[in-house]
Parts: structure tokens; sequence; C-alpha cells
């Protein structure tokens, strides 16, 4: 796929909004709209933001507007839209995982299905990538922050659900977990990718826009 001239949406948490790049424009969505030269980009990312609907809210408002709120909103003209989120729902908040096949947007597996199904609806033909969360630091363990989980599930399972739901609707999905080559768990990654072993650096956000641009060379 030729990404000249299209205009593409971002929705994301913490790591799209640029948090550990040293410059803004090092961001991945900001080197892909450079290097495909993208007739727009719309960047919609939150810090803290989770897929799922939070029933208790949280000190800091704005990490609430989950991603399935958000993507309400998204404007219809989009020619493809990537969806980059999830490992706040592992990490924080009160919203049960759920069950695969769950329509709430009050769990993760439903707000994923939510957005899958809106997206497939609304842009029928048009690319939707989600990226699934990428390792963390800790993510093979269960999340010491989490709530309302009594089964302690792994980052892996969030990222494995994404993968399962995706095929119910055509969505592509790009395995950063599996297919990233980042492990922050190592400390030679960490120091050169995520130095705080979740956020990615200048260096991090070029491997993850090569990743993209690539898979889309290929579709």
């Amino acid at each position: 796929m030729l990404l000249k001239g299209k205009k593409i949406a971002f929705l994301g948490d913490s790591i799209t909004e640029g948090v550990g790049v040293s410059d803004q424009a090092n961001r991945y969505d900001r080197r892909i709209e450079r290097e495909c030269a993208l007739s727009a980009v719309l960047t919609d990312a939150i810090s803290g933001s989770r897929f799922a609907y939070q029933f208790k809210p949280s000190e800091w408002p704005r990490q609430d507007l989950c991603f399935a709120g958000r993507a309400c909103n998204l404007p219809l003209d989009l020619d493809v839209i990537v969806v980059f989120g999830g490992t706040n729902d592992y990490g924080h908040g009160d919203a049960p995982f759920g069950s695969l096949e769950d329509k709430t947007v009050a769990t993760f597996c439903g707000a994923t299905r939510f957005m899958m199904e809106l997206f497939h609806t609304r842009y029928e033909g048009k690319p939707i990538v989600f990226l699934t969360p990428a390792r963390r630091l800790g993510g093979d363990t269960v999340a010491s922050r989490r709530q309302n989980d009594p089964e302690g599930r792994p980052l892996l399972d969030y990222v494995d659900a994404i993968k399962t739901i995706a095929k119910d609707y055509g969505v592509y999905v790009i395995d950063l977990y599996r297919e990233l080559g980042i492990d922050p768990s190592k400390e030679e990654d960490r120091e050169a990718f995520a130095p705080d072993g979740l956020h990615f650096n200048d260096a991090g956000h070029g491997v993850i826009a090569e990743k993209l641009i690539a898979f889309f060379a290929s579709i």
C-alpha cells in the first residue's frame, strides 16, 4: 500500500504522545508522516489512557478519556487508522479484562471489540491497524497496581485478546510484543530503546516507525 497522500489517524497513549523522546518530531507517527509524505495526520494520544471505560475516576481525569470513547470522534474521511494501546489497561485502572465475546466498553475485551466493530462499519474497505502492547519491564508478571483483576493476567493475555478479536473484523494486527525485537527486561535493550522500561526513546520510536512502514508496504 502506498501511503503518499493518505490521511491517517493515530489513536494512542503516552507512547504515541511522545513521552520519552528528546523532540516530538522524533515520534513514530511524525516520522511516518515525513518519510511517507502523508497528506494529513490526526494524532489523538493521551498519557495514561486505556481502551476501556473506568468505573472510578482517576486523580488525573484526562487519562479517563478512554480509547473507545475517543474512537467515536474520529473524522469519517480517514484513509487509515492506527491504534496503539492496551498497556495501561494491563498496568492500572479498574476495568476488568472481560471475555472475548464482550461488547461492553467497560471491559478491556469489550472495548477492543467495540472499536474494531465501529471502525469496520465506518471505514469499510480501509486499513485498520492495531499495534499490540510491546514488551515492558515486569510485563511477564502480575501488575501490582491493577485493580479488579483477580486472575492476575500477564500482558501477553492482552496482546492475544487483540489478535483474537481482530479476526472477527478483518482488522490488521502488528504483534509488537513478539515482533518488535525490543525487550526492556534486558539491560542492553532498555538502555538503547526504553530507558524507563516502558516508554521508547528516539531510537525506539524509529524502530516502531520502520515496522509500520514495512507493514504498509506489504499490504
